[in-house]
């Protein structure tokens, strides 16, 4: 089969499309999928680049995300069959394991993974859309509902709008009633996230958020008893030196929600803010089986709109992630074999 694989760390030169990699044969209790649509993450960034303490069983197929039709399944299998239209959810969550890490990914026209990771797909629900869930849109939604606890009538700031985890974090604050502010790097992703349904977009290219976020929304007071400005949630799974500005965005008792660090895990900090305002950190890591359950539910009744910047041949996998590594994206990119 033909697959993009990954031979060493490094940059986008170490991806290599091999014509005549070895097709998967299910184990007992496996299954092989003929893969539809596999999307990206900042996630495969990582892996291609090597990730402290994560030993990768090189060669090693990326791409986390896979949707696509059963092509074959193991002798012990009995609840799915060939033809079956699946979604994987990349998490072993009884072998342990992540595909597209410790297992063969999607950047394949076959894929092989365990019976019990497979989420059967409704016809509402196409394969592209289906393979842009898991990782990013599954990450916003336990960020944002389970424990963000995002309510109606709060102020929502969210850096990262644009990506894939952004435009699904914009969208679940709106279901929720809240105000939501997105921080956009240009005019046309703003425009963008306005149809989305963000409430106000602030360049973050062009003017200090923390300075906008003062002059609309005011400071956080000091005391319960004076009344304050601020925020009372921010998105920011950037890190870097977006963080102590995010703190200085909020209200008194405001929150942030950060499920990642893409701009830089190690920011520099000032605790000052943390305890003065009374403010709270919640971290998200991934997302539960029922997570991707309701997310189909919500794009079958089209609740949620799954943005997807491009749609990407297999043969041009290395070109697709570089584009997300460079943030040149609106939302999700796609590669379909």
């Amino acid at each position: 089969m033909k697959a993009i694989v990954l031979h060493e760390h490094g940059g986008a030169d170490k991806l290599t499309l091999d014509r005549q990699f070895p097709d998967p044969r299910p184990g007992p209790d496996d299954v092989v999928i003929r893969v539809k649509a596999s999307s990206l993450n900042y996630h495969d960034v990582f892996t291609r680049r090597g990730m402290p303490g994560i030993r990768l069983p090189f060669p090693v197929i990326i791409g986390l995300d896979v949707a696509g039709e059963i092509a074959e399944v193991g002798s012990e299998v009995r609840d799915w069959k060939p033809g079956d239209r699946v979604l994987v959810d990349p998490i072993d969550r009884v072998n342990g394991g992540l595909v597209g890490e410790t297992t063969h990914g999607g950047l394949a026209e076959l894929c092989r993974v365990a019976a019990h990771q497979l989420i059967r797909l409704p016809d509402e629900v196409s394969f592209t859309e289906a393979a842009s869930l898991p990782v990013a849109y599954g990450t916003a939604l336990r960020m944002m509902e389970t424990i963000g606890r995002v309510q109606a009538g709060e102020k929502v700031l969210i850096l990262g709008a644009s990506g894939g985890v952004g435009v699904c974090a914009v969208q679940l604050a709106k279901l929720a009633g809240a105000t939501v502010i997105a921080c956009a790097g240009s005019r046309e992703k703003a425009e963008r996230l306005r149809e989305l349904g963000a409430d106000d977009v602030i360049l973050y290219t062009e003017e200090d958020f923390v300075k906008v976020v003062h002059e609309r929304y005011g400071k956080a007071a000091r005391r319960r008893s004076v009344r304050g400005g601020g925020v009372d949630v921010v998105v920011n799974f950037t890190g870097g030196d977006t963080w102590v500005k995010s703190l200085r965005c909020l209200r008194l008792g405001g929150r942030v929600l950060t499920c990642g660090a893409t701009a830089g895990f190690d920011p520099k900090e000032d605790l000052r803010y943390i305890w003065t305002f009374e403010l709270q950190i919640l971290g998200s890591n991934g997302w539960e089986r029922e997570d991707l359950h309701r997310l189909l539910e919500l794009v079958g009744t089209r609740r949620l709109k799954v943005l997807i910047d491009r749609e990407w041949p297999l043969e041009q996998g290395a070109q697709a992630l570089s584009s997300l590594e460079d943030r040149k994206v609106f939302g999700k990119v796609l590669v379909t074999p």
